[in-house]
């Protein structure tokens, strides 16, 4: 497993693309099988979205980076609500047809941003997490992901500064330093698994997990996506 000294500032090109083809390996297959109800099922995560709404947005997200599509607005509220309004006509199939093409295509393009679009394949990721929960599958915000996810996320973190967290995880070896150190403020400290971590990093509901400890900082102040 990833430690500390594993998760090196310096960035990894080719980890946001790792991330999308290992969830693309998991979670393409299990969508499949899916009958047309579980599409229609809500996501908590996404309060108004189904899982489709979600899944259309996603692979609308990796296909305007694929194309390089980034204009004024994008990705904003109204921005991926068009989105999900424009494959209003197409069936489930084509929407997951899209999704796993996008997941195949962003890799390279995401590795040659420069770390500009670090954040959408974390944000995939997080997302099919919201799916798997939504479906009552297992492994939402975990799996075979999780180290290249959290390693993608303590980065992400130092680099925006963050509020520093120390992470006593159940998943890895070592501590996880996350956020930005530095100024009188020492780090909070974090106790529980991978991911309960993930959903409070990126404001997914934490009713029903594992127990855990969160000390020196708020949840709300975790939040990347707040």
């Amino acid at each position: 497993m990833t430690t500390p000294a594993d998760v090196p500032d310096v960035r990894d090109p080719e980890q946001p693309g790792r991330l999308l083809t290992i969830e693309r390996e998991a979670l393409i297959p299990l969508l499949r099988g899916r009958a047309g109800e579980d599409f229609a099922r809500p996501v908590a995560a996404c309060p108004g979205w189904t899982v489709r709404d979600v899944l259309a947005h996603c692979s609308a997200a990796l296909t305007r980076a694929v194309e390089g599509r980034f204009e004024e607005g994008v990705f904003s509220p109204e921005c991926n609500d068009r989105d999900i309004a424009e494959r209003a006509g197409w069936s489930d199939a084509q929407v997951v047809d899209e999704l796993e093409r996008g997941m195949g295509a962003a890799g390279p393009v995401i590795a040659g941003a420069g770390g500009k679009l670090d954040g959408l394949a974390l944000g995939e990721w997080v997302h099919a997490g919201d799916v798997r929960e939504a479906l009552g599958e297992p492994g939402a915000y975990g799996g075979a992901g999780l180290p290249d996810a959290l390693a993608l996320l303590a980065r992400i973190t130092r680099e925006r500064g963050h509020v520093a967290l120390h992470a006593d995880l159940d998943d890895l070896d070592e501590p996880l330093r996350l956020g930005e150190s530095g100024g009188e403020r020492p780090p909070g400290r974090f106790i529980g698994d991978g991911p309960t971590l993930v959903r409070l990093y990126t404001g997914r509901p934490v009713d029903g997990v594992p127990a855990f400890e969160l000390a020196g900082v708020e949840a709300k102040e975790l939040n990347i996506f707040g």
